[in-house]
């Protein structure tokens, strides 16, 4: 008989999840599989809405990065419009998206997974979270919540709301930064980077102490895929699509958006909701690739900007190349912050972004349009069909954590085939699998577009088929 074993306090991923270890005959993990158990369906119900209101309607797919939908939703309706928009708004624009990956980052790291790195992976879950973090390291705690404070004001500055601000649209944004905002993001910006760099010393200071951890959560050979801008530059909201491998060959370059179902397929399972993004040419499940802040930094060139390229140079040195290791997620994050707030310094000194000209305004002149954003998670799709009033009839969405699941997969398995034996699970088994799946900062809720509880549910599956154990987080 199965047997059930709470445990406390609720896992620190979002969204509704299952994991099923399967055994061999000798106890030992032949496989494992991360199951989406949340049922899929806003592509559906936006079909009959205006096209005008998509930016307003998506970005409430998600709380924690609402940014990502709202510049998805604005790009693909430019698209529909044919217009270019004005230079201030696409600065605006990336003004707040470079803002948005601050907040989402500092999350990430200080909120949701330092309780693993400085608490330990077998520490008591009820104290291994945030409120265990301020107890054993107060200004730590302090400093990651007022990082992410900033991220999240300079969102409200812009849209006047940190959380689905409908301010960029169709055409541009509505309104572009007040002189006050620009001044309350400089003032703030020397505090924003003293918290990154202690960051970034803390987790560098930690990774000899993590070599297991380095190589059992998620290292093996996939592709990349993101978006690079000029020269093969770092980039966040244009340019073009880019893969690579694990070499840091380039495997297809100068990719648009348009023709995105020519090299992207979206494979199902019987057994999850989130579909599994493949790279076609190699297909289904060989096209494994990667996205998010790992991927970014193995296909860029560089950053663009002194200190970022200083850190990811140290980055590479330390990934021996190209960091195929999942675990190195969090450090790509903290890098990504310090290039994200050098944009900002240099964003918020640029006159464009106080002028008035944020919007050009067009109907409908094109029934379908695609547009491209990276989400802090990773590559954001939005493609819509409209019909010569601008009503929708077709939605497809291709989220960042989607384009991870086959990794996230792999991940699962190759942690549970390292440290689980036998017929029984530990608590700091079941939190290393938790921790493997964290690296990813996968957003189930934004990928699946359910709402709900967050319980992560874990079965041990003997060689028989037999239910043998099960472990859940309510």
């Amino acid at each position: 008989m199965s047997k059930t074993i709470v445990i406390d306090p609720v896992t620190r991923i979002e969204g509704h999840a299952k994991i099923s270890i399967f055994l061999d005959d000798n106890g030992q993990v032949d496989d494992a599989r991360f199951h989406v158990v949340e049922y899929r369906g806003f592509e559906k119900f936006c079909e009959g809405r205006p096209m005008w209101e998509m930016a307003g309607i998506t970005a409430r797919i998600c709380g924690i990065c609402p940014v990502s939908h709202l510049l998805a939703s604005a790009k693909t309706g430019d698209k529909i419009l044919a217009v270019e928009i004005p230079i201030a708004a696409e600065k605006l624009r990336r003004l707040m998206n470079v803002a948005q990956f601050t907040q989402s980052h500092a999350l990430s790291f200080f909120h949701l997974s330092s309780p693993d790195f400085l608490l330990g992976w077998d520490s008591d879950p009820a104290k291994r979270n945030v409120f265990g973090l301020i107890e054993n390291d107060p200004e730590l705690a302090k400093s990651g919540i007022r990082l992410r404070q900033f991220g999240q004001t300079i969102i409200e500055i812009l849209g006047a709301k940190k959380i689905h601000a409908a301010w960029s649209v169709p055409g541009g944004v509505r309104s572009p930064l007040s002189e006050e905002g620009q001044q309350w993001i400089k003032e703030r910006l020397p505090e924003a980077y003293e918290t990154a760099n202690n960051a970034l010393s803390l987790f560098k200071g930690l990774l000899d102490k993590f070599e297991t951890e380095v190589k059992t959560f998620g290292d093996f050979p996939s592709l990349f895929m993101g978006l690079v801008g000029e020269e093969g530059l770092w980039e966040h909201y244009g340019g073009d699509i880019r893969f690579t491998d694990s070499e840091g060959n380039i495997v297809a370059n100068n990719l648009k958006e348009e023709d995105y179902q020519d090299f992207i397929g979206e494979s199902v399972e019987k057994w999850s909701y989130l579909k599994f993004p493949y790279y076609k040419p190699l297909g289904y499940p060989q096209g494994i690739y990667r996205v998010g802040p790992l991927a970014r930094l193995n296909i860029c060139s560089g950053f663009g900007t002194e200190k970022a390229d200083q850190e990811l140079e140290e980055f590479r040195d330390r990934a021996g190349g190209i960091a195929t290791s999942s675990f190195f997620y969090h450090y790509a994050r903290l890098v990504e912050i310090i290039g994200c707030l050098e944009r900002i310094e240099k964003l918020v000194n640029d006159p464009d972004i106080l002028s008035n000209k944020t919007r050009a305004k067009a109907g409908i002149n094109n029934l379908e349009g695609i547009g491209v954003s990276e989400a802090p998670r990773g590559t954001l799709f939005h493609h819509y069909n409209v019909d010569e009033n601008g009503l929708i009839k077709k939605v497809n969405l291709i989220i960042a954590t989607g384009n991870n699941n086959l990794a996230m997969n792999q991940t699962v398995a190759q942690i549970a085939k390292h440290y689980v034996d036998g017929n029984a699970m530990t608590e700091g088994m079941l939190n290393r699998v938790e921790a493997g799946i964290r690296c990813y900062d996968p957003c189930l809720s934004c990928s699946t577009h359910a709402a709900g509880q967050m319980p992560l549910h874990i079965q041990l599956f003997g060689a028989n088929g037999y239910l043998l154990d099960e472990v859940c987080r309510d």
